[in-house]
C-alpha cells in the first residue's frame, strides 16, 4: 500500500514551489537585466510629469516591457486614451490603478508614481499566479505533479510580469474548480471575471454550454421532464450570456468613446461596420494574425517553440479523445439505470456528469476541458502568431495534466518526462533574458 501525505502537506508544497518559482523567475530577470543590455532602450524613458530619479524607480520601471507598457499607461491614465489600447482588457489595469492607491501616499514621493504602478502591478500578477497554483491543484499524485508543472511553465516570465496572464489563470481555474464542484453560479462569475481579465475568458462558457447540453439531455430523454429540460436551457443560456457580458460592455464602451459623436469623416472603419466589434479591428489592424500565422515566421526559435507546445497539446487532445469515445460509452451504458431512477430534481442538482468507468482524466469528466484545449490549440495555429500562442495555451488545465500523466508513466513513455523538464527550464532561462531585455521572445 502506497501512503501519500495528507492534502494539507500538498498544498504547503505547492505554496512554496509556487512562491520560489516567482523567485527564481524575478531574480534571473533583475540579473539579465544588469548583465545584458536591452534590445529596445525605450524601457526606462519616463513621462514629463514623472521627476523621480530613484534607482529602485529605475528598477521597477525597467521592467514595464513590451504590453507592460500598455497595462501600466491605462492604469496611470486612468482610461484608455488610443484606439490600440483597447486590445487590453480593463481588469489588470483597474486592479494595478485601485492597489496603488493605497501605496502611493506610502511610496510616491520616493520613488513616483510610475513605479508604484509597476510594483502594484509586479504583486498582484505574482500574488495570482501562487493562488492559481492552489486552485489547480485539488488532488493527490498526478494533480500535484500537473501543479508543479504549472508553476515551472515554459510561459512563467509572463506570468512574472505585468501581464494578464495569472489574473485570468486565476480566475480561470477558480472557475472551473467552483464548476466541478457544482457551484454554477459562482463559477460564472469567475468565468466572466477572466473575460475581464483576457478576450478568451469568453471560452469559458463552453463549459457551461457543455453542461446544459448535457443536463437538458438527461431531462428531456432519460428522466421525460421536458420542463425540466427546458428549465436547463433556459438557466445554462442565463450563465453563459453573463460570462459573455463584460467583454461585450468592453467592446461597447469603446463604441462609445471612438465612435459616438464623430462626424462621418473621423469615424474609423470598424465604426461603420454592421457589428462594430473593436477588439478584432484592432487585433487585425495593429497586430496582424493571419491565417497559418505560424508558417510564415522566420524566427527558428518561434518555429521550433510553437510547434512544439502546439504539437503536443493536438498529441493530448487526441489521446484524451481516443480514450474517451470508449469512457464515453461504457458510462452510458453504466448509468443508463441510474438515471431512469431518478424521477425527481432541480435544475441544480443534476451533476455535470457521473463518474465514468475508467477514473483519472482519461474518463468522459474531462471531455469539456479537452474539446476547450483543442479548440484553443487549433486557433492558436490557425489563426495566431507565435509568440501569443505559447502563453495562450498555457493557462490551459489539460496541459498539465497530460504532462503529469506521461511523467507518472516513465516505463511507457520513457524520458518524455526529462523532455518536458528541459523544454520548461529552458523557456524559463530564455524567457528572463530575452523578454526583460526586450528582445523578441514567444
Amino acid at each position: 500500500m502506497v501512503l501519500h501525505p495528507p492534502p494539507h502537506q500538498h498544498e504547503q508544497f505547492i505554496l512554496k514551489s509556487a512562491l520560489y518559482s516567482r523567485l527564481l523567475v524575478l531574480s534571473l530577470t533583475i540579473t539579465w537585466r544588469i548583465l545584458a543590455s536591452p534590445y529596445d532602450s525605450s524601457a526606462p524613458l519616463n513621462l514629463p510629469c514623472l521627476t523621480a530619479n530613484h534607482t529602485l524607480a529605475s528598477a521597477l520601471e525597467n521592467g514595464i516591457v513590451w504590453d507592460s507598457v500598455y497595462f501600466v499607461r491605462i492604469a496611470q491614465c486612468g482610461g484608455y486614451e488610443y484606439e490600440q489600447t483597447y486590445a487590453f482588457l480593463p481588469l489588470l489595469p483597474i486592479s494595478i490603478s485601485f492597489l496603488s492607491r493605497f501605496l502611493s501616499p506610502i511610496f510616491a514621493p520616493f520613488v513616483g508614481h510610475r513605479a508604484v504602478l509597476a510594483f502594484s502591478g509586479y504583486l498582484i500578477c505574482n500574488v495570482a499566479f501562487v493562488f492559481a497554483a492552489l486552485y489547480l491543484y485539488r488532488d493527490p499524485e498526478i494533480a500535484l505533479r500537473a501543479t508543479i508543472l504549472f508553476c515551472f511553465n515554459p510561459a512563467s516570465i509572463f506570468y512574472s510580469s505585468i501581464y494578464s496572464e495569472s489574473l485570468y489563470a486565476l480566475l480561470s481555474f477558480a472557475g472551473l474548480y467552483y464548476f466541478v464542484k457544482g457551484g454554477n453560479n459562482l463559477a460564472s462569475l469567475f468565468f466572466a471575471l477572466s473575460g475581464c481579465a483576457r478576450s478568451n475568458g469568453v471560452l469559458n462558457a463552453g463549459y457551461l454550454c457543455f453542461q446544459t447540453m448535457h443536463r437538458a439531455y438527461n431531462a428531456m430523454f432519460q428522466q421525460k421532464r421536458t420542463a425540466l429540460a427546458l428549465g436547463t436551457v433556459i438557466a445554462g443560456a442565463l450563465r453563459s450570456v453573463f460570462v459573455f457580458a463584460p467583454f461585450v460592455a468592453f467592446q461597447a464602451y469603446g463604441y462609445y468613446n471612438m465612435c459616438k459623436g464623430r462626424l462621418p469623416d473621423e469615424l474609423r472603419p470598424w465604426c461603420k461596420a454592421r457589428v462594430p466589434l473593436l477588439y478584432n479591428y484592432i487585433q487585425s489592424h495593429y497586430w496582424p494574425e493571419n491565417f497559418f500565422s505560424l508558417g510564415f515566421r522566420t524566427s527558428i526559435e518561434e518555429k521550433s517553440s510553437g510547434v512544439v507546445f502546439l504539437s503536443d497539446d493536438f498529441y493530448r487532445s487526441k489521446k484524451a479523445g481516443n480514450v474517451d469515445k470508449s469512457s464515453v460509452k461504457a458510462k452510458e451504458n453504466s448509468n443508463l439505470t441510474k438515471r431512469k431512477k431518478v424521477t425527481e430534481g432541480a435544475v441544480g442538482e443534476v451533476h455535470m456528469a457521473e463518474p465514468a468507468t475508467r477514473p483519472g482524466y482519461f474518463s468522459a469528466c474531462v471531455l469539456p476541458f479537452v474539446l476547450h484545449l483543442a479548440f484553443m490549440a487549433a486557433t492558436a495555429f490557425f489563426v495566431m502568431h507565435v509568440q501569443v500562442a505559447t502563453r495562450f495555451l498555457s493557462s490551459s488545465p489539460p496541459v498539465y495534466w497530460f504532462s503529469s500523466y506521461i511523467m507518472a508513466h516513465p516505463t511507457k513513455y520513457h524520458r518524455w518526462g526529462y523532455v518536458i523538464w528541459a523544454y520548461s527550464a529552458a523557456y524559463i532561462f530564455l524567457g528572463s533574458l530575452l523578454f526583460s531585455n526586450f528582445y523578441p521572445f514567444t
